[in-house]
């Protein structure tokens, strides 16, 4: 079973173009992302998923530079770019990403997998009841149930969003969603990049757990949010874009 993470990523972002590249602590912060990715035990490889279009030429420099694939197709269709990428790097499993969360926990993404392999399902993720923190987001299942998803659909909007039609109908899927801990449990908090505002966050978040280490965890950045609370009011305001 061949395990493989897609990032799905462009520059075009509409609230916060180019926000992939956007510097780090000196480094941008899809590269953060994947130095993160790079610790989930699971994953046999990465993938960052972008598009055709010129303007994410600079994308696929980056994944050249970080060592990790590429795959580049529609900007719309993204559930055919994603598929596409899946079966280009012969992955079994697919852990979907999005570029807008370079915070992401590797051990958040890891007992995903985990629980995914264990219980035997088409789908799971940790957002179908939201109680992580909004930028821990991640969704698992086999390229064959997204191969599925591609026969029976051809509305936009499925493939717009790409796991959209599976939760949506299960009926046809079995799903199961991945709660986090009392500890962890702090839905309302954005830990993703989209704003101005969220940028500015995340950038302190570096700032202050890089030097333990790239890898620090949820609990880390919410203990620092409770050691100065003046941080999480930087983006409390930004209405979230929900699908």
């Amino acid at each position: 079973m061949k395990i493989i993470a897609t990032i799905e990523a462009r520059m075009t972002s509409s609230r916060l173009p180019g926000k992939v590249l956007l510097p780090a602590q000196g480094r941008p912060m899809l590269a953060r992302m994947v130095e993160r990715l790079k610790m989930v035990p699971s994953l046999d490889g990465i993938v960052v998923a972008t598009t055709v279009n010129a303007t994410d030429d600079p994308i696929e420099a980056l994944a050249a530079e970080l060592g990790i694939g590429c795959w580049r197709g529609s900007e719309d269709d993204v559930l055919k770019r994603v598929l596409d990428a899946a079966h280009a790097f012969e992955a079994d499993v697919i852990v979907e990403l999005t570029g807008d969360c370079p915070l992401i926990d590797p051990a958040i993404v890891e007992t995903c997998v985990q629980a995914y392999r264990a219980a035997g399902v088409d789908y799971l993720s940790n957002v179908q009841e939201r109680s992580f923190p909004i930028g821990m987001d991640t969704q698992v299942f086999a390229t064959a149930i997204l191969d599925d998803v591609a026969r029976r659909t051809d509305d936009p909007t499925d493939h717009e969003h790409v796991s959209l039609y599976i939760y949506r109908h299960p009926e046809l899927y079995s799903l199961k969603n991945v709660a986090a801990p009392p500890e962890l449990r702090d839905p309302e908090l954005r830990l993703t990049l989209d704003t101005p505002q969220d940028y500015q966050l995340i950038d302190q978040v570096f700032a202050a757990l890089l030097p333990q280490g790239p890898g620090f965890a949820l609990g880390d950045i919410l203990a620092l949010l409770q050691a100065r609370p003046e941080l999480r009011k930087i983006n409390d305001h930004v209405a979230h874009r929900w699908v």
